[in-house]
């Protein structure tokens, strides 16, 4: 649209200011023309007598150029081929030694009104000059030459430009509102769909996208998009089923299996390795199977997010786990102080037992955990530091998938699932939680709740 203007609003520009300065041209010609008609009349002086003002025509035209030039401030005068002055206003005024002036007097000399002027522009001080032949018996005997000042033309063109630039800038402003209007009837979908993905992204799943507005296309793709989102919802709820439901009916028949077990003990001879290597596998099967059930109910659990007071429901798992870590010979401590963020109570509890106790089944006799809750800006965390062996760069990257467990750490009680868990119910409140070496060794692991209220 800028181009468009420009491309318009230039060449408009210029032939307003050609069509001023013609319009004083003609004026101009006109003027010459009707002082060239009065120079006719006037009689030849003999040859080499003075300019006197005895002749009564030649004072009439003097008198004509003097009230033209008081009048219009144009300069004006009447000159043989001589270029001595015949009538001249002022009179200190003569054909110019050179410059346009000379070269319009030459021209006039041949018979013809001299060509037009160069175009004369408002930053520009030039003058118009014009002449016009005076011809008697088909004869040329003298010319007209007229130099206007070009102040009053050059300021009507300025305003002239000045209303043109106004109107291109209204039309592009108003090009410029169209746009944004259109514009934003065209990506609000697109601004919408991305809000969308991002909630899905984040573990929104119900997230849909508001079909209304904008091109068809774009009402398409919204369709399209929910409906792929509701296929990726039916196919994560088919899996999450899937396991619930095979964890649940596991564990009947493992419960049974169990207490049969328990009943072939009470035949074989006390203390039977075979049998007690049974039941510690069958209770490690049946604590998996636990840990299944619990991660599919955090991944399709909604959270029910209160304002917490996290210093206070830290200390509570601190004093909870205190006595495990005492049968360990393990030192847990916490600096708890008062701090609240938006979590769910449930939830984030049951975070930080599985993460402290991660760090208390590797945290060697002797050896300390601290547990420390502090607010920073918009989150408020709790880092869980352990004085363990510490994992490397690779399995930092790994910690928290599910069932895997570090290759050193293999013979430790677990089913790999415990931080997994962890995850799926800080993630469904809007938390996170990461992992770093707790230097000199050990691991540190960081749980961050927001402290804003989450939007509804």
């Amino acid at each position: 649209m800028a181009a468009v203007l420009l491309a318009l609003g230039i060449p408009l520009a210029v032939s307003l200011a050609a069509a001023a300065q013609q319009k004083v041209v003609v004026d101009r010609i006109d003027d010459t023309a009707r002082f060239a008609a009065l120079a006719q009349f006037v009689a030849d002086r003999p040859a080499g007598s003075r300019v006197d003002g005895t002749d009564e025509r030649r004072e009439t035209l003097r008198d004509e150029l003097d009230r033209y030039f008081e009048v219009y401030g144009i300069r004006a005068g009447v000159f043989d081929r001589g270029e001595e002055a015949m009538a001249n206003a002022p009179r200190s005024w003569y054909v110019p030694a050179e410059g346009e002036g000379r070269d319009a007097y030459r021209e006039a000399l041949l018979g013809r009104r001299s060509h037009d002027p160069e175009q004369v522009w408002p930053w520009e001080r030039g003058r118009l000059v014009v002449a016009s032949p005076v011809i008697r018996d088909g004869d040329v005997v003298a010319v007209v030459v007229t130099d206007s000042p070009t102040g009053q033309m050059r300021s009507e063109i300025q305003r002239g430009w000045m209303v043109i630039g106004a109107g291109l800038i209204a039309a592009m402003l108003l090009a410029v509102g169209a746009a944004l209007r259109l514009t934003g009837w065209v990506l609000k979908p697109v601004r919408v769909l991305d809000a969308t993905t991002h909630d899905i992204a984040t573990g929104r799943l119900k997230s849909r996208v508001a079909v209304a507005g904008g091109p068809p296309e774009l009402r398409r793709l919204a369709r399209s998009f929910n409906e792929m989102a509701d296929n990726v919802e039916d196919v994560l709820e088919q899996q999450r089923a899937f396991v619930a439901d095979a964890s649940h009916q596991l564990r009947n028949p493992l419960a049974a299996l169990l207490l049969r077990i328990d009943l072939l003990a009470l035949e074989l001879p006390e203390g039977n390795e075979e049998i007690a290597s049974v039941r510690t596998e069958g209770k490690r099967l049946a604590q998996v199977l636990d840990d299944l059930l619990d991660l599919a109910l955090a991944e399709h659990a909604e959270a029910d997010l209160a304002l917490t007071d996290i210093g206070e429901l830290a200390a509570e798992r601190v004093a909870a786990w205190t006595p495990v870590a005492e049968s360990k010979g393990v030192r847990l401590s916490g600096d708890c102080p008062p701090t609240t963020a938006w979590a769910d109570p449930i939830a984030l509890s049951s975070a930080l037992d599985a993460v402290i106790d991660n760090a208390l089944k590797f945290t060697p006799e002797g050896e300390g955990v601290a547990v420390e809750v502090s607010s920073n800006g918009a989150v408020s965390t709790v880092v869980v530091a352990d004085g363990g062996p510490g994992l490397g760069d690779e399995e930092l990257g790994r910690i928290g998938d599910r069932f895997w467990r570090s290759p050193g750490h293999q013979n430790v009680k677990g089913s790999g699932l415990g931080l997994s868990i962890s995850r799926a119910l800080l993630e469904a409140g809007g938390g996170a939680i990461s992992y770093a070496r707790h230097e000199p060794h050990g691991l540190k692991v960081t749980v961050t709740v927001p402290r804003a209220e989450p939007a509804s």
